[in-house]
């Protein structure tokens, strides 16, 4: 329990601190005024300023956080009121005052940096072996007494054709699906499965059974077609790269999927977790090992990174949207009304973690 504890929260730190990262990297290669970058959350612990940045850490040993120069205008421009000789000099360094691509680099490269952080692991899983779907069936179990361990078929024996007899036809087995229908499409009758074992090819005559136990099957064995892969360093970087897009697509498809239903009053997934249904998968993750653990890292790194991209206030992404919207119509919004319209978003984001974890603990302890 504890050590699952331990792992959610170095986790949940690790997401934010590489995001908030990204923020403090953007900002100040842009000359961007960075007042704080903490470790952990308010209230501090000690502080160490080294140039114009307040380096911090926190109590709350949860992620951490970066807090612009000028990120709250109004507040901003009433300082300036008070120096006004200084006015010009600061204003340059003040995030509202620069231009609209800088300002969208900064919002967008917390999310960004999560976005590599998922790359860069899924790449070393790659290096390290990762289950694939290929086109080639193995036997995964034998179950005794069937059909298949009558014949003699042995774990790992890799299934390439079914021989028909009536009518004389051969057929290539390249998916677990393929195998299973043409089997039940011939219960009773003699087929011929050409099994390749260690590089030789043997044949196995076999009657699908009719009459079978439910979690058997016709012939009584388990297969699959995923195998462990293994990419090469110089290989693994593309392919990361592209396994994080489609998990990408998938994820936010899903979150589309679960806002759409929230917004129409339906029932949303029992599958949506909340901080403690991550802290539960967290523990799931650990008895799996170190790489169960590191997969589960980059799945959280992409939906953070989806998650805060949305047009929401409080989230980058919503910031984001006012920014865009100033560059499109030459206006800015009022600070007061910006303020206040992320104050409720953050509000509502607060009231929906609320719900989220209410979910989880009713499907934990109410069965």
């Amino acid at each position: 329990m504890l050590l699952t504890i331990f792992t959610f929260l170095l986790i949940l730190s690790v997401l934010i601190m590489v995001h908030e990262l990204g923020h403090f990297i953007s900002a100040k290669k842009l000359g961007i005024k960075v007042e704080e970058f903490g470790f952990g959350l308010p209230p501090r612990i000690i502080g160490i300023k080294k140039g114009e940045t307040i380096y911090s850490i926190n109590w709350l040993p949860i992620g951490g956080f970066v807090r612009l120069f000028g990120e709250d205008r109004e507040e901003d421009e009433t300082k300036n009121i008070k120096h006004k000789a200084k006015n010009k000099k600061i204003n340059k360094k003040a995030f509202y005052s620069r231009p609209i691509w800088q300002r969208s680099l900064v919002l967008t490269a917390g999310v960004t940096m999560n976005f590599l952080l998922a790359v860069f692991i899924i790449s070393f899983l790659f290096t390290q072996g990762v289950m694939m779907a290929t086109n080639r069936v193995h036997v995964e179990k034998i179950l005794p007494d069937s059909p298949a361990a009558v014949v003699g078929l042995k774990e790992k024996d890799t299934i390439k054709k079914l021989q028909i007899k009536l009518p004389n036809e051969e057929i290539n087995i390249t998916s677990g699906e393929q195998l299973i229908n043409t089997t039940r499409e011939h219960l009773g009758e003699e087929i011929i499965l050409v099994i390749d074992r260690s590089g030789q090819e043997y044949h196995f005559p076999i009657v699908p059974r009719k009459d079978y136990p439910k979690d058997e099957g016709p012939i009584g064995i388990m297969i699959s077609n995923y195998e462990l892969v293994k990419y090469p360093v110089w290989q693994a970087p593309v392919l990361g790269t592209k396994e994080a897009f489609v998990m990408s697509y998938r994820l936010a498809k899903g979150i589309g999927t679960t806002i759409w239903k929230m917004i129409s009053f339906q029932s949303v997934s029992k599958d949506v977790a909340g901080p403690v249904g991550i802290a539960q998968l967290t523990g799931q993750a650990i008895k799996f090992g170190q790489y169960a653990v590191l997969e589960l890292v980059g799945l959280l790194s992409l939906n953070l990174a989806i998650v805060n991209i949305l047009p929401f206030p409080a989230l980058d992404g919503g910031r984001l949207l006012f920014v865009l919207i100033e560059g499109t119509t030459g206006r800015k919004i009022r600070a007061k009304w910006e303020r206040l319209i992320h104050q409720v978003g953050m509000i509502v984001l607060l009231g929906l973690i609320v719900l989220v974890t209410i979910n989880d603990l009713v499907r934990i302890f109410v069965k």
